[in-house]
């Protein structure tokens, strides 16, 4: 079950096209994957759409809405020569996730796996001028040491479930952490944890060995 989702703020700024690609990005993907929020976001639009269109506008313009949509389902299909491909699926060790419908697109451009440490697997994604995001799959006891942000670390859960010492988490939930959050993500679910993670800045690891990994924590999460 869904519990954690982007605020009002957060999709309102997404419906009108002001959130940062990133935020975009992965609101997008929770919207897919949650109807709670469908049905918030289609609230949303329609309110926006009020005030860009109040009914007297449309009361006295010379075409009405029905006649342009008539129009337009009349007009030939633009051919296009390039077709953007999507990936529906991601696969790990044999097993397949199926993607939300945002993260189809961009799951094209994932490189190979890598195992970190541990139980703790990571696939890069190409997000072009936004940086990279990763695919992250823990395993059953997989876990990431704990850390703080120097940033945001946007996270969705793709499958499975995982908690962090804080709270426990489910397939679609909608993560943001930032430098007033200190946690330690680790899955105890037979099936492990797949979810797609974003940092605009890298991690930074507070216990243990895992403070070694400091200066180079922009290899792994950033």
């Amino acid at each position: 079950m869904i519990k954690y989702h982007p605020d009002h703020n957060q999709l309102l700024q997404f419906a009108r096209g002001e959130a940062e690609p990133a935020w975009a990005l992965l609101i997008a993907a929770h919207v897919d994957m949650c109807p709670h929020c469908q049905d918030e976001l289609d609230s949303i639009t329609e309110k926006l759409s009020e005030q860009l269109l109040p009914e007297a506008s449309l009361a006295t313009t010379d075409i009405s809405f029905d006649s342009m949509m008539f129009d337009i389902m009349k007009l030939e299909p633009i051919e296009t020569e390039t077709v953007i491909p999507e990936k529906h699926f991601l696969e790990w060790e044999g097993r397949q996730f199926e993607l939300p419908r945002a993260l189809r697109r961009v799951a094209t451009k994932t490189e190979s796996w890598t195992k970190l440490v541990g139980k703790l697997w990571q696939a890069p994604v190409d997000l072009g001028d936004m940086g990279k995001g990763h695919f992250i799959y823990m395993e059953k006891g997989g876990s990431v040491p704990e850390h703080t942000h120097r940033g945001n670390e946007l996270t969705l859960v793709i499958n499975g479930e995982f908690e962090d010492g804080h709270r426990c988490y489910d397939t679609g939930d909608f993560i943001l952490m930032n430098q007033d959050n200190t946690h330690m993500p680790v899955s105890n679910h037979d099936d492990g944890c797949l979810v797609f993670s974003f940092v605009d800045q890298p991690l930074h690891f507070t216990s243990g060995l895992a403070r070694l990994l400091n200066p180079f924590s922009h290899l792994f999460f950033k």
